[in-house]
């Protein structure tokens, strides 16, 4: 029998089936405030059967936020997010949050500082020059972690996924594509781990025995330079010693190799319709196909890198990337990973899990185009097919068009 509609544990939470929502950034947050969008977006994911609904790159300092419509958890947010939490347990379903930092990922005029980072750098994202981060900084960004833990448990979370992927701070660290250190926290892996395992420390110590902890961590870093297999393996093994209750395999950095995070093609005019500004738009169209190459989409395209970490620990692991099917969410869990998690999916239907409990045939509708992630960007993520459906916005039909090149080119 599949194991899907079962209950699971993670650390001292129990889920009443195998589902999560994954923290995939919603863009719903105006002036790093939760909304009543973020409200509605993850009560409907709670009613339509999920197991844990995460909301989704929460900071846990200024200094860590990338966006204006990006959550920050600070404590004038915590009777806004006990809102979200109160309605999400009465629907039945667990609620986390993910924590974390990103680093170089910014711009003074939005973290309010020079961004900082494992090294001294310039982040073509923004673009902006970046600052090494001294023992102070590295001392109270770890505390900062422990502390949006406590905050969590305030604001109602029974877990905490804390983000060391994707290319954020943590990961800056991990990857020696971009941390260039010569102290003890750069150099070998042992040394490159040393940021996350302070952190952990903190975050573990702050969980105490009521708090679930689960880690988002990359399996490869899909870039120059970066971390591959055998070096995450390690970094996994180590989290599980630091006390993770569950591990969320991802891979990718968002900055230089977004399509192997998310697969499929990125739509290029969504996202500069989007855009604010001219110079950001212009380069993107300009250096585009160089900037942002597609990756073709597979269902369950992180399977096979994986399975090897299945082997290597022993710790409850979360699969994502690219489950759309009752089928291949069963063969997943079929293949030993206690945990399914699902962003575009629960985006394009917040009914999915109810759907194919239903039915065991059952396909979301999603066609993997993109626009959701083009639009996040610069505006809240949304499905077209749902834009559409509702009839609240107009999509240009150049933009619809070119959604529809890609859905043809089988990306």
């Amino acid at each position: 029998m599949s194991t899907l509609f079962t209950p699971g544990k993670i650390g001292p939470l129990t889920l009443r089936n195998r589902t999560i929502r994954s923290a995939a950034f919603e863009g719903m947050c105006p002036g790093n405030a939760p909304s009543e969008m973020l409200y509605n977006y993850h009560v409907s994911v709670a009613a339509g059967g999920i197991g844990m609904t995460t909301l989704a790159y929460s900071s846990v300092d200024q200094s860590g936020l990338s966006f204006p419509h990006q959550l920050w958890l600070k404590k004038e947010n915590i009777s806004g997010l006990k809102r979200i939490t109160d309605a999400i347990h009465k629907e039945g379903a667990a609620a986390s949050i993910q924590i974390g930092h990103c680093g170089n990922m910014s711009h003074r005029k939005i973290c309010g500082c020079t961004p900082i980072s494992a090294s001294y750098g310039f982040n073509l994202y923004s673009p902006t020059f970046v600052r090494g981060m001294n023992m102070d900084d590295i001392e109270r960004i770890a505390s900062s972690f422990a502390e949006g833990v406590n905050l969590a448990r305030e604001a109602g979370f029974d877990a905490v996924e804390i983000h060391a992927g994707h290319g954020y701070l943590i990961s800056q660290f991990l990857s020696p594509s971009t941390n260039h250190r010569k102290d003890e926290f750069g150099g070998s892996l042992e040394n490159r781990m040393r940021f996350m395992k302070l952190c952990m420390d903190r975050v573990m110590k702050a969980a105490g025995n009521d708090m679930a902890v689960l880690v988002k961590m990359n399996m490869r870093d899909y870039c120059r330079n970066g971390m591959d297999i055998d070096e995450s393996i390690e970094v996994a093994k180590t989290l599980e010693q630091c006390g993770a209750h569950a591990l969320v395999l991802s891979g990718g950095f968002v900055s230089s190799a977004p399509m192997d995070v998310m697969r499929g093609a990125m739509p290029i005019k969504t996202l500069t319709y989007y855009m604010k500004g001219l110079f950001m738009p212009l380069l993107v169209k300009m250096g585009a196909s160089f900037m942002i190459p597609p990756r073709k989409f597979e269902e369950a395209y992180f399977l096979e890198d994986a399975l090897k970490f299945r082997a290597a620990v022993n710790m409850p692991l979360c699969y994502i990337g690219g489950l759309v099917s009752r089928e291949k969410i069963d063969e997943v869990l079929d293949d030993g990973f206690e945990f399914v998690a699902m962003a575009r999916a629960l985006l394009n239907d917040p009914a999915f899990v109810n759907k194919m409990k239903e039915d065991e045939h059952y396909r979301c509708s999603c066609d993997h185009t993109n626009y959701c992630i083009g639009r996040m960007y610069s505006q809240e993520m949304a499905c077209h097919k749902c834009i559409l459906r509702e009839g609240k916005e107009t999509i240009p039909q150049r933009l619809l068009d070119e959604l529809e090149k890609n859905k043809q080119k089988g990306w």
